[in-house]
């Protein structure tokens, strides 16, 4: 049976092996492999190729129809009409939400710091191990745990 874990870099994956060493599970039936970062930025603008579930107009939507259907409606005791303050009611909400969503972007790329899984650990081990294994994984810190039976 394969036991497969992942955990953030820290010095809790050293006393999770060291715990598994002492539970009869060698070091070779260990690996522990760590992964590549994404070191380019992330882009804004999703294209019908790649897109990461962001939207950028999806505040500009709703504010740029808000806006115009005010602008209507006020229009209609303005000078200009309703058509024109209705147009400009909606090129001014898709501009400040589109703008409000640039700087809650721009704000959480730098935010608080997310969990994210740095390192995978391979454990093979027998099935009436599996119990302890995984108890000892989630005790030191494991952020998933999956197994697989051999084939």
């Amino acid at each position: 049976m394969f036991v497969i874990a992942t955990f953030e870099n820290s010095l809790f994956i050293e006393m999770a092996i060291t715990e598994l060493e002492k539970c009869d599970i060698s070091n070779e039936q260990i690996l522990a492999a760590p992964l590549d970062k994404k070191t380019e930025p992330r882009q804004l603008f999703d294209t019908i190729h790649r897109a990461d579930g962001l939207s950028l107009f999806d505040a500009s939507a709703i504010l740029g129809t808000c806006f115009m259907l005010l602008g209507a409606i006020y229009g209609f005791v303005l000078e200009w009409g309703p058509i024109i303050w209705g147009i400009i009611g909606a090129f001014s909400g898709m501009l400040l939400g589109f703008l409000l969503k640039m700087i809650l972007v721009k704000k959480n790329r730098r935010g608080v710091k997310k969990m994210t899984s740095e390192i995978v650990l391979m454990i093979r081990c027998e099935k009436d191990q599996w119990k302890k294994v995984e108890t000892i994984l989630w005790e030191h810190g494991a952020l998933g745990i999956s197994h697989i039976k051999h084939l």
